[in-house]
């Protein structure tokens, strides 16, 4: 028999899942980012504080990230698009989510790799269109995964990837968005 080792520790996943079922206050997260607005369409967004099971919490180091547009829209290229961070979060999510249900599952992975592509009519951003959407006419999510499982396995294990990734559910669902100034 071998050992599966995917690097997720699954059974302190499962322990929070089972601590939480009797705690749901302790399951309320809120997420924060920061953004500034450096010139142009380019920011910084710092990321460090969150708040969860409670109280305050912090991630070991505080991340940026920078948004700018490419030279074709104007603008000094210094990032990615705001809108391509979308595609990084849920390509993020949905891989530890295929890592997670692996371990779980007990395959062992050798490599997985996303592609993710957001079509996106950009009329609706400018203007130039008030038919047209501003966001993304469709994503798709394309994995190669090597692992010791068939065909029908990884497929399972990409189909629960999306069945738990708060982002692919949050991209799907309507969620309420305020928009205010302080």
């Amino acid at each position: 028999m071998t050992t599966t080792d995917n690097g997720v520790n699954v059974q302190a996943l499962l322990d929070a899942r089972e601590a939480l079922k009797g705690a749901p206050e302790a399951a309320q997260f809120t997420w924060r980012a920061t953004s500034t607005w450096k010139n142009g369409v380019h920011s910084t967004t710092t990321i460090q504080n969150f708040f969860g099971l409670g109280q305050e919490q912090s991630h070991k180091t505080k991340t940026e990230f920078t948004a700018d547009h490419p030279e074709i829209f104007a603008a000094e290229d210094n990032g990615i698009t705001p809108i391509e961070y979308l595609l990084v979060g849920l390509a993020g999510c949905l891989t530890a989510g295929v890592a997670s249900v692996a371990q779980n599952r007990g395959i062992q992975l050798r490599s997985v790799t996303s592609t993710v592509e957001g079509n996106h009519d950009i009329r609706g951003i400018l203007g130039a269109d008030s038919d047209v959407r501003n966001g993304f006419n469709d994503v798709k999510v394309t994995f190669a995964i090597d692992a010791d499982a068939s065909r029908e396995e990884i497929e399972a294990l990409v189909a629960q990837s999306q069945k738990r990734s708060a982002v692919y559910d949050a991209l799907t669902n309507p969620t309420s968005v305020t928009v205010e100034v302080a």
